[in-house]
């Protein structure tokens, strides 16, 4: 089959991944179609050779995120459970030839990456490589090929990758919730291939993927980790005129000027929010003194303003949160606030510390007419959750750990 340079080849058009190949002049394109968590979809050309990572830039700067090279496209397997971040070197078009019609890609947050290289011992604690200092190279690897009994061929790395199992353990009756896959990239659909494997823990499942990951692609990893810095805008990869329609399209302006430019350094646009921040606090007490409603009615900028903050995911229950926190990378200071379901007053600040997923209640607390916010009973009270969280993400308090991650659902 050669078709003409503008033939389209359309392969199952409903599916929810578009396998449409277009051939120019300028190559073969792939258009797929990437999913945020809200179920919202995006289309994107992607050219032969384009990486994980250029997608991911394309669609940050289509959506007006804040670009800290934590975002991932997720290959997501839902008749059979399974999930995994794309490494940022791997081709799109090379992954979505081994996906299914009921495969698709997400667009998500991905904070523990990387983290296996500024936390080394959080990923592999001493009790998971005391047998190798113990023995202190005493045993050549040559020995330990001799012993056959003991090694057993689980599965070639090269033509395979190691998958998260998003299932219970009653489906494959695992004795744990911490399931791994190793899935070969030929296998589709069939299950009776699939290597499932089971941790005691998230440390350990977290610790043998990372070593999976190590192992099949070495000293890439550190490449790509390395190379955010180094690389080129892709947009001009993309002749797709996209874009998304959300609260998160918004651009921050400077307006001080004659004309409005638009912000583009991610430091300055953070600053800049945290300045009108404190406009509108000043603002609320001047509105406030010269007899304005008071700050407990519904109308009132404290009671709202947390709303239009990407990590306040409003009425989420316990079990969501807790899912949002293990998709995006269980690292140290992830957090995302939300409606409290027992007190419709107060609202639960959920925390990742030491992979262990925690919940604080803040309580509002009423003084003299003005109402505020508070996670250690009064002693430390914020006129809105935007203080709040500032404050947390300078000083540890009362929290196991500083505010760090904002646990982030973009629409595209």
């Amino acid at each position: 089959l050669s078709p003409g340079p503008k033939s389209l080849i359309c392969v199952q058009e409903t599916s929810p991944v578009l396998l449409t190949f277009q051939l120019t002049q300028n190559g073969c394109y792939l258009i797929i179609k990437v999913y945020s968590e809200d179920g919202a979809g995006k289309v994107v050309e992607v050219p032969a050779d384009m990486r994980a990572r250029d997608v991911c830039q394309f669609l940050v700067y289509k959506s007006h995120c804040l670009d800290d090279n934590s975002w991932s496209l997720v290959e997501h397997h839902p008749l059979l459970g399974l999930e995994r971040c794309l490494e940022d070197h791997e081709l799109v078009v090379q992954v979505q030839a081994s996906m299914t019609s009921d495969s698709k890609f997400l667009f998500r947050k991905n904070y523990d990456k990387y983290e296996f290289f500024r936390n080394p011992l959080n990923f592999f604690p001493e009790q998971m490589v005391a047998w190798c200092q113990e023995s202190n190279g005493s045993i050549p690897h040559s020995q330990l090929l001799q012993e056959p009994r003991h090694l057993q061929l689980l599965s070639d790395l090269e033509d395979s990758s190691v998958f998260t199992v998003t299932t219970g353990r009653k489906l494959h009756n695992a004795p744990t919730d911490y399931k791994f896959c190793i899935k070969p990239s030929k296998v589709r659909s069939e299950c009776k291939e699939l290597r499932m494997l089971c941790a005691e823990d998230e440390q350990s499942r977290t610790c043998w993927m990372t070593a999976f990951r190590l192992l099949k692609y070495g000293i890439l990893l550190d490449q790509n980790y390395k190379s955010p810095q180094q690389r080129k805008s892709p947009v001009s990869h993309f002749t797709t005129p996209v874009r998304s329609v959300s609260e998160n399209s918004l651009v921050a302006m400077d307006f001080s000027g004659r004309t409005g430019r638009v912000i583009e350094n991610p430091l300055e646009a953070v600053s800049a929010a945290v300045e009108e921040g404190q406009k509108w606090r000043k603002r609320g007490q001047r509105m406030k003194a010269l007899g304005s409603p008071s700050p407990l009615q519904p109308s009132s900028l404290s009671s709202v303003i947390h709303r239009t903050q990407l990590w306040f995911h409003g009425r989420i229950r316990r079990e969501e949160s807790h899912k949002m926190i293990m998709q995006q990378g269980q690292v140290d200071g992830l957090f995302l606030l939300r409606d409290c379901q027992s007190n419709p007053k107060a609202f639960v600040l959920t925390l990742c510390h030491h992979q262990k997923i925690r919940h604080f209640q803040i309580i509002p607390c009423e003084e003299e007419g003005q109402m505020s916010f508070s996670l250690d009973d009064g002693s430390t009270k914020f006129t809105d959750l935007i203080h709040l969280v500032e404050f947390y993400q300078l000083n540890r308090g009362v929290l196991p750990c500083k505010l760090k991650h904002p646990c982030t659902a973009v629409a595209l």
